[in-house]
């Protein structure tokens, strides 16, 4: 839906402007008040699943169809199969 893509698009700015160093990207130590500083780390699941959902929400004409599809929590796509009647 387009409004997910919005917030999704607004997101992705978002942590482009306050987690990225010269390094990678940041966790915040406080996300309260970002003057705190930064966390010297990037987690591991950031750009395997974070980025990867927001890469996907940006594509309208990806293949992967979510009536058929759905996504585990490390943003790999499952198969939805048919339970027998």
């Amino acid at each position: 839906a387009p409004q997910y893509r919005e917030w999704g698009w607004q997101t992705f700015v978002a942590m482009e402007k306050v987690l990225w160093t010269a390094n990678g990207y940041a966790s915040l130590k406080d996300v309260r008040d970002k003057k705190r500083g930064y966390l010297d780390r990037m987690e591991s699941f950031f750009i395997a699943e974070t980025l990867k959902y927001l890469f996907l929400l940006q594509d309208p004409n990806n293949k992967i169809k979510l009536d058929k599809y759905i996504f585990n929590t490390e943003g790999h796509p499952l198969s939805i199969s048919k339970l027998p009647d």
